[in-house]
């Protein structure tokens, strides 16, 4: 009998601005992206390919992408995986 291993996928999306970009664009560029996240045909076509809509806040957002590259450096280094 084949062992089995469980095989989690994590996409992460986005939207990004420059660095320096306003809070306040900032703010309405989450705003907006949120509004049209929340649409049912938008959520449907989202959750029709396996896919979980967050539409966390740009904080949250950017937490989750520090952590997922501190997570998978780690992964990366104890497997030995080089760039070449």
């Amino acid at each position: 009998m084949a062992s089995e291993r469980a095989t989690v996928s994590l996409i992460l999306a986005g939207g990004r601005a420059p660095g320096r970009a306003p809070e306040s664009i900032v703010n309405r560029l989450h705003q907006e992206t949120v509004k049209v996240l929340n649409r049912t045909d938008i959520r449907e076509k989202f959750v029709n390919v396996g896919a979980e809509v967050v539409g966390s806040s740009p904080q949250e957002f950017a937490a989750k992408i520090r952590a997922e590259i501190a997570s998978m450096g780690k992964v990366i280094k104890d497997a030995g995986i080089r760039n070449e």
